[in-house]
């Protein structure tokens, strides 16, 4: 049966790469996901409704907080609805169609186990490429009814933790500490400016290990409000800090999702008179769309350095997810092909396919696709990522990240406005992070 049983510009120097191969092909993956309603936000793709047999749907949900006053993932629904027109438009995935759930979490911690609930009630097989915040809340719920949670944004440490996790990249710790790296060499004293929420609390450490790899003094942790509409005492606050500390013009790193253009608005105006003070972010709080809003090439931007967990936007590897959005969700400006969630979604898709694909005529149920994953099924994305294999023994579970088993960061920097590769290929953060002190 198919568903789930019922019970159920110059390089810095202290970052040094390693090339990954790009394949060209056309990725066969996906995301799948509808439009929101009911009291928590979730609903189905209009013709894929449950059932029994062995070619009744697979029912899978995808979550993102939309229309909130903090950071919001459009594109990661959107994204996967346009994918769900194309699959079951050619037979589903290994001939079965696909039920697909989505959720808001508002950014909200109850909403979130909501969700969460949701997908237990819906039988689905497997939570795929989403985001939220609240690991805390949806988790447990997850972890009770043992249904695995698929390409996640990385948000939290929970993430790279949990038994039921498979992560396709290494969310906000292998971004921070590769940003570490990259600025350890070129930078005076470093300002973190990151949310006072739960998640925003892990991340100086993070960044930290990076600059510390490269011998530098530690970021000064600046705490900010994730939904403030100004955040000119924060910028004052950080350049303030310009002429402390180690030599060299300063670097302020805010890390603040959906409000980094924000506080951009506030740090032009205040950096006025510290014409040297440069900025680095990570993807996911800053794309293309930001550096434009901001000035492009006149703007605070420029020069900074930005690091990502994929190849640029340019690379062949997504001219299949460049098909897809062109011919499902043209028009749809929330679907970016250089969004940092879009691009996971994607990615978590090419997961649950070639998992899916694996169990042949089988059972498609949250426990096979499970037990497919922690059986060593080697999952290939294009090039996109390095093929991914999931098990408790991998390089990072001595330092709490178990199930954190693709560590590549890519370097992009801010140039004539456009945000472009720095560097051929990607590194590997995984040294870094062995030696964060993240207890």
């Amino acid at each position: 049966m198919t568903g789930r049983r019922p019970i159920r510009s110059t390089l810095p120097g202290g970052l040094r790469g390693r090339s990954r191969a790009t394949r060209t092909g056309v990725l066969s993956a996906g995301a799948l996901v509808a439009c929101a309603s009911l009291a928590v936000g979730c609903g189905v793709v209009p013709g894929a409704t449950g059932g029994s047999g062995d070619d009744a749907p697979i029912t899978v949900m995808t979550w993102a907080p939309q229309d909130t006053g903090a950071t919001n993932k459009p594109g990661m629904p959107a994204l996967a609805q346009a994918y769900a027109r194309w699959v079951n438009s050619q037979g589903g995935l290994g001939g079965r169609k696909l039920n697909v759930l989505t959720c808001n979490d508002h950014n909200d911690s109850v909403t979130a186990a909501k969700c969460a609930r949701r997908a237990v009630k819906e039988n689905a097989v497997a939570v795929v490429g989403s985001y939220s915040q609240y690991a805390d809340s949806f988790f447990p719920v997850l972890e009770g009814a043992r249904i695995p949670y698929i390409g996640g944004y990385g948000l939290t440490n929970a993430e790279f933790t949990s038994p039921l996790s498979y992560p396709v990249n290494g969310g906000q710790p292998a971004l921070l500490a590769g940003l570490g790296s990259a600025l350890a060499d070129s930078c005076g004293p470093v300002t973190l400016v990151r949310p006072d929420t739960i998640a925003g609390d892990q991340l100086p450490v993070l960044l930290d290990s990076g600059l510390s790899s490269g011998g530098h003094e530690r970021a000064h942790d600046q705490r900010a409000a994730e939904d403030a509409t100004s955040y000119d005492d924060q910028s004052g606050r950080a350049l303030a800090r310009e002429g402390t500390g180690q030599g060299g013009p300063g670097c302020v790193v805010p890390v603040l999702g959906d409000r980094t253009g924000t506080f951009m608005d506030s740090f032009r105006r205040a950096s006025e008179d510290h014409p040297d003070v440069r900025t680095a972010t990570v993807l996911g709080s800053v794309d293309q769309t930001t550096i434009n809003a901001s000035g492009g090439a006149s703007g605070p931007y420029e020069g900074a350095y930005v690091t990502g967990w994929y190849p640029s936007v340019g690379d062949p590897a997504w001219d299949g997810l460049k098909k897809l959005i062109k011919e499902q969700a043209f028009g749809n400006n929330d679907v970016d092909a250089a969004d940092a969630g879009v691009q996971t979604t994607w990615i978590a898709y090419t997961v649950l396919k070639e998992v899916v694909e694996s169990l042949g005529d089988g059972e498609v149920s949250a426990d096979t696709v499970r037990r497919a994953l922690d059986g060593g099924l080697q999952v290939g994305t294009g090039g996109l990522t390095p093929d991914l294999r999931w098990t408790f023994a991998d390089k990072l579970a001595s330092v709490g990240f178990p199930r954190l088993v693709n560590a590549d960061v890519t370097l992009q920097v801010v140039r004539e406005g456009r945000l472009v590769s720095a560097r051929q290929g990607a590194v590997d953060t995984t040294r870094t992070l062995q030696n964060a002190d993240v207890a």
